[in-house]
């Protein structure tokens, strides 16, 4: 007769399963703060009561919506679970955790495809259970028309204030000090504001303007140097006549939250008389025509086609800004954006002219002249320092510099400018 023998299982220890939480308020006040804080010490709690779970930690954001995914915790959180270093993770509901569905289901998706469970106490929902997916799609469309729903009513809120004269939000500019939604003039700003346009209707430009603010040692109002964009923004703003220009931009929708310049898809609210005015209409206007007629100038120096091939890719060595592409009545050059804004006393760089570059660009790829389709391919960046020198720096990880040669005055002339010379010559002799 066979003997049978009973061989006794060891007895299986529990794996150990690596937990984390997910926290989130959409406020950075102090109600929703300690909020925050009520989840966090909760979940710390939960999860370290649990003998087969190991505590990873509570991953949290403050003052950040659910519909923006770009979240430091969040974000955090998943690479630690791509990492490996977590297993599940707890959240209190699916509005805590995303109310745009694209979003959510993607990032579902990806924790499920490397065996990550995300667990929604609130619905008592683990994402890696059969019917888990279907919830959640069903789910997360109830969060995303919430969240639409929220976004339509304070959009009601702000028409309606616009349509009665009241700002929505607003803050302080130069010139004017916003007090309980009314702007009061501070009187020294308010001069420089006045100054400003008297310097711009005198004729000079913007970056002109920035150059002597700055020269005069006066700072700007955010307390840096000033720039021509500071300069055109404060040529633009009607809100120096003492009127009010409401719904200049409206948000894209309430996913995206993207800010879009009102061009006339939605109705602009007029508030005359405001508030004290820094300048007349009457100046105020004249601004606007001379500046359309600067761009209607301007516009006929603009280049049709592509970009320039060296825009966004050659920068400064001296002082680390952009080289910006001008157009002369007899050449094409690139210079820093600081030294053509506040002149040489904050950059000291020279300019390029554009077939002196083109040719130092060939001399560096070892082609005997310049082709933009092999430039693109093979340069990311050229750093241009005093001294003539470009240094070239390689997609492949390698650099080389290239000397370039200042042209003589002789070749400085084309064929255009020595056929002027020639005519005010033989006319100068004929007087």
């Amino acid at each position: 007769m066979a003997e049978i023998k009973i061989i006794s299982k060891e007895k299986q220890m529990p794996k150990v399963v690596k937990v984390a939480a997910y926290a989130r308020v959409s406020s950075d006040k102090d109600a929703m703060l300690h909020s925050l804080s009520s989840q966090v010490s909760y979940f710390s709690k939960m999860i370290q009561s649990h003998d087969s779970w190991k505590y990873v930690g509570v991953y949290s954001d403050e003052g950040m919506t659910g519909t923006k995914i770009e979240r430091d915790g969040f974000s955090k959180m998943i690479q630690d679970a791509k990492a490996g270093k977590i297993d599940i993770i707890v959240t209190k509901s699916l509005s805590r955790f995303a109310r745009n569905t694209v979003d959510c289901l993607k990032t579902i998706r990806e924790m499920k495809a490397i065996n990550v469970d995300i667990f929604f106490e609130e619905q008592n929902i683990h994402t890696l259970s059969a019917n888990g997916e279907f919830l959640i799609s069903l789910l997360a469309g109830y969060a995303q028309e919430e969240s639409r729903q929220c976004s339509e009513n304070t959009l009601w809120r702000v028409r309606k204030n616009f349509k009665e004269g009241k700002p929505y939000g607003g803050s302080s500019m130069l010139g004017y000090k916003l007090v309980k939604g009314k702007f009061i003039v501070v009187p020294e700003e308010a001069d420089l504001v006045r100054r400003i346009y008297a310097l711009y209707l005198a004729g000079n430009g913007f970056c002109k303007i920035a150059r002597i603010l700055t020269d005069d040692g006066i700072k700007s109002y955010t307390g840096g140097t000033w720039s021509k964009t500071t300069i055109g923004e404060i040529i633009s703003n009607v809100t120096y006549t003492g009127n009010l220009h409401l719904q200049k931009t409206f948000r894209e929708n309430h996913i995206t939250k993207r800010c879009i310049r009102n061009k006339g898809e939605k109705p602009i609210y007029v508030v005359e008389g405001n508030h004290e005015p820094i300048i007349s209409q009457e100046i105020f206007d004249k601004a606007q025509e001379l500046r359309k007629q600067k761009a209607a100038m301007g516009r006929g120096e603009k280049r049709k086609g592509p970009a320039y091939p060296f825009t966004g890719i050659i920068f400064c060595g001296e002082c680390g800004h952009a080289f910006k592409h001008k157009v002369t009545k007899y050449y094409e050059s690139w210079c820093c954006l600081r030294y053509d804004e506040l002149g040489k006393a904050y950059c000291a760089s020279k300019k390029i002219r554009d077939d002196v570059l083109k040719k130092a660009c060939a001399e560096a790829l070892n082609i005997e002249s310049f082709d933009e389709i092999s430039f693109k391919e093979k340069i990311e960046r050229i750093d241009a320092f005093n001294g003539n020198r470009l240094l070239f720096h390689f997609r492949d990880g390698t650099a080389k510099e290239v000397t370039w040669q200042s042209p003589s005055r002789k070749d400085s002339w084309t064929d255009e400018m020595k056929q002027k010379a020639k005519e005010r010559s033989l006319n100068y002799g004929k007087r």
